[in-house]
């Protein structure tokens, strides 16, 4: 087995563990961190295809609880009585519905751009640019939220059908790798009247069926890649990423409580100009 290999599994699968949901692009570091290691080929891609997966499992497993009553109040499984479990299926709906209207502008113009955008928009100086710009927009965005009265959606069952349908959109700029579809999701909640708790937590929930179409439809195109020689790479990638990613998620809820994210905006921007210097100037 390839130490090198196992080692570049590791690094990338905390990259992505990391990155893919704060609002500074998981693609994005993917990329640059694929391009850095001398692993972007078509094997590196169909192997972030499976981090990418690793990822979302993540957010199953810390919303386990949620997820499951909620598929069971949809589906009819609970035992539907007067009162308070009645109102709890029908906020199951509505929350699955709106999950579905915010899902349907990102997999509607994936589908139409996808291989324009792997094509022509997959490269580190683009990812460098959209970063930067990304950044700036986080800033301006904050200042807006610091000089505006407070979100009036402060519970995830309040959310509208307007407002997903608006997110959604939002989440559409992240089909640009270097947007952040984290960024666009939350910082676009935060811009249609969330607060930036749920904001943040619908993102999370939002990430799911997105995450699970872009998977299967990568690696239906991708299978053929697949290899058993590769599954210790692939599985050093997976456990690396999902572990990662749910330390991520735990800390980001408690980061939200208290700060902005502002630090992240900085961060996007610093990282985004030397990936620009460092580019520019190879030969």
């Amino acid at each position: 087995m390839d130490l090198l290999l196992l080692v570049k599994a590791l690094i990338l699968g905390l990259v992505e563990g990391i990155t893919e949901f704060l609002p500074i692009s998981s693609t994005g570091h993917l990329i640059i961190a694929g391009d850095l290691l001398n692993f972007n080929d078509e094997k590196g891609k169909v192997f972030e295809i499976v981090i990418q997966l690793a990822a979302i499992l993540a957010v199953c497993w810390e919303y386990r609880v949620k997820l499951v009553k909620t598929l069971l109040d949809v589906t009819g499984r609970r035992l539907e009585i007067q009162g308070n479990q009645k109102t709890q299926v029908s906020q199951s709906n509505e929350f699955v519905l709106n999950l579905l209207i915010a899902f349907l502008p990102a997999a509607v113009l994936g589908l139409a751009f996808h291989s324009a955008i792997k094509t022509y928009l997959f490269s580190p100086l683009t990812v460098a640019i959209a970063l930067i710009v990304g950044g700036f927009a986080i800033l301006l965005i904050e200042y807006k939220a610091e000089n505006t009265p407070s979100a009036n959606v402060s519970s995830i069952d309040q959310i509208t059908k307007i407002q997903a349908i608006k997110i959604g959109f939002a989440q559409s700029l992240a089909l640009i790798p270097g947007v952040s579809r984290a960024g666009a999701t939350i910082l676009g909640g935060m811009v249609f009247g969330l607060n930036r708790q749920i904001a943040t937590e619908f993102s999370f929930f939002l990430a799911i069926p997105i995450m699970f179409a872009a998977t299967a439809y990568d690696l239906l195109k991708n299978w053929q890649l697949l290899s058993v020689s590769d599954i210790g790479m692939f599985t050093v990638g997976f456990i690396t990423a999902f572990a990662s990613a749910l330390l991520v998620i735990k800390m980001l809820l408690k980061f939200v409580a208290t700060h902005n994210f502002k630090v992240f905006a900085w961060y996007r921007i610093a990282f985004g100009a030397l990936v620009v210097i460092y580019y520019w100037n190879l030969p």
